[in-house]
């Protein structure tokens, strides 16, 4: 999957255009980077697909402990998107993760994340698509 791909099943899956399921898309890899560890966060940016990596790339080691809101806030500022739209985004991501990944290193990720974080990143609801 390269990067257009994974951003036409974001949009796809969330309703957005092309151009807010980009940044929503960075937005979230962006915002789940600063919530995993430093080392958990290169090993999913290994498996993004060309210039999505560039985002999941962490700025620590130790990861920074927020909730689903504060994550959901962070991702609505950078998609300049309400934050209806941007859990909706947020999840439309982690469903494409949640494809685009094997299940181990998918796994690996979202056990980093509190029981809060299933919302959005489900490791077993099947694909809804949201209504625009």
């Amino acid at each position: 999957m390269n990067d257009n791909e994974f951003v036409a099943l974001v949009a796809t899956r969330s309703g957005m255009s092309s151009e807010q399921a980009a940044a929503v898309t960075q937005a979230t890899l962006t915002t789940l980077a600063e919530r995993i560890d430093g080392g958990e966060a290169r090993d999913l940016a290994d498996h993004l697909p060309g210039d999505l990596r560039a985002y999941a790339f962490g700025g620590s080691e130790t990861a920074e402990r927020f909730g689903l809101d504060v994550f959901v806030a962070r991702v609505s500022g950078r998609a300049d998107l309400d934050a209806d739209q941007a859990r909706d985004g947020v999840t439309a991501v982690f469903d494409v993760l949640r494809d685009a990944l094997d299940p181990t290193d998918y796994e690996q990720v979202v056990t980093q994340l509190p029981a809060e974080y299933g919302d959005v990143a489900d490791q077993t609801a099947p694909y809804v698509r949201r209504q625009a």
